[in-house]
């Protein structure tokens, strides 16, 4: 196996599935998929860790068959972690420009005053997202950095997550012998996959619905404005069809992958399907359009309920570009329709985007979040090192300062004096 210091990985470790990709970057910068690695997931529920051992075996499984298929050897990962535990907010920090021009250093202070907020004690800040920077009352500023003012301010969306939620995940990577590179918030590591700059800037709203949680979060004027979880997915769907047809779970997934959909008159009522039974009785025919019927209603009650959270944010007549579904189970046949039907706005099925190897089979809404944490790897952290390096040491809490963090600054100091 060989180790290279242009490799970037993925891990994303949902409900229903673990993936692990491992990327390599191209001098042209764009992201080659050089190792794909899939397993089921066997220690989550809604996006939570609930048993250490299963989920260890299922990242280890599927970082190994990632690794087989790459030729090389794994050290650190970027991992997407979801939840109904997560939870957001809009904040904004003043602060006066000591030069009479925005630097470095302000802009790390104003980062700060926007972050000095009170969250409860078992949660901790997992994004710092600036929105727009003002320079002396002037809006819609993206980079001050160099900038003439008295005084800065600046708008951001915090992001904060479960301390046990997140401890736990990286438990789990570190028990497989990786190293934690990042933790990124799903739905923002599947907008990097999924959603164009002109959707951003008009305003959109973006939906990956998974196993375990559906994802939710709205974008205006090019930046991050509302994020929320809603713990109903995939998952209800596939005990909803193992309880009204009563049969088993894993038959019932399969059913569910192959037949169903999520808009009754879209199935056509002479179409059967076979329904095997529990124990030993004999398998039972089901029109399809009867499936439709069980599958339709948690559908209508999910998108009912993101019609809701999208009120409660305030920018529901600010989403021109309408409504970007992503996730496996928005893959359902019937699932657009009924979302335009219910949200009167445009919507599509987004398949990630910006890779090069292995399209035919990652071009699929299942793999939106773990390219979106590679795209997320490539612009935030650069090549990932084969070795432990310093930057596995800051809190995840600074990940929104990026570059200019003061920790960073040093560790430049000492490589360019030592």
């Amino acid at each position: 196996m060989v180790t290279t210091n242009n490799m970037i990985v993925a891990l994303d470790i949902g409900t229903s599935k673990v993936v692990c990709l491992v990327g390599e970057l191209t001098p042209q910068g764009t992201i080659e998929i050089v190792g794909v690695g899939s397993q089921p997931s066997r220690g989550l529920k809604r996006g939570v860790v609930v048993n250490i051992e299963s989920t260890v075996s299922s990242i280890q499984r599927a970082v190994e068959e990632a690794e087989l298929m790459a030729g090389c050897k794994v050290h650190g990962v970027t991992v997407g972690i979801a939840g109904s535990h997560i939870s957001s907010l809009n904040s904004h920090g003043i602060v006066a420009v000591r030069d009479r021009e925005v630097s470095d250093y302000d802009l790390e202070r104003v980062i700060d005053a926007a972050r000095a907020v009170a969250i409860p004690a078992d949660q901790k800040i997992l994004h710092i997202l600036p929105q727009e920077y003002l320079i002396d009352n002037q809006e819609g500023i993206k980079e001050p950095l160099g900038m003439s003012c008295v005084r800065l301010e600046a708008k951001v969306h915090l992001v904060t997550v479960a301390i046990n939620a997140i401890q736990n995940i990286e438990k789990c990577i570190r028990r497989c012998g990786l190293e934690v590179d990042a933790v990124v918030l799903e739905q923002l590591a599947s907008s990097y996959a999924v959603l164009t700059e002109d959707e951003k800037d008009l305003g959109v709203c973006i939906v990956d619905i998974g196993g375990g949680t559906t994802d939710i979060a709205v974008f205006t004027g090019g930046s991050i404005r509302h994020t929320a979880v809603i713990p109903i997915a995939g998952d209800q769907v596939t005990n909803d069809i193992a309880m009204a047809l009563r049969t088993p779970t894993q038959h019932a997934e399969q059913i569910k992958i192959k037949y169903a959909c999520a808009l009754a008159q879209l199935a056509h009522a002479d179409e059967m399907i076979k329904v095997p039974s529990v124990g030993d009785r004999p398998p039972r025919n089901l029109s399809r359009q009867a499936l439709a019927e069980v599958v339709e209603p948690r559908y209508e009650e999910l998108f009912t309920l993101i019609q809701a959270e999208l009120r409660r944010s305030g920018f529901e007549d600010l989403v021109a570009a309408g409504l970007v579904l992503t996730g496996g189970t928005s893959k359902m046949e019937g699932a657009v329709e009924l979302a335009e039907e219910i949200f009167h706005m445009p919507v599509r099925l987004a398949k990630p985007q910006g890779i090069r190897g292995l399209e035919a089979q990652l071009s699929n809404p299942i793999y939106a979040t773990s390219i979106g944490l590679l795209h997320y790897a490539k612009q935030d952290h650069g090549p990932v090192s084969p070795i432990t390096k310093m930057d596995d040491f800051i809190d995840a809490g600074s990940a929104g300062t990026g570059k200019n963090s003061l920790f960073v600054r040093f560790r430049s100091w000492l490589q360019g004096n030592f």
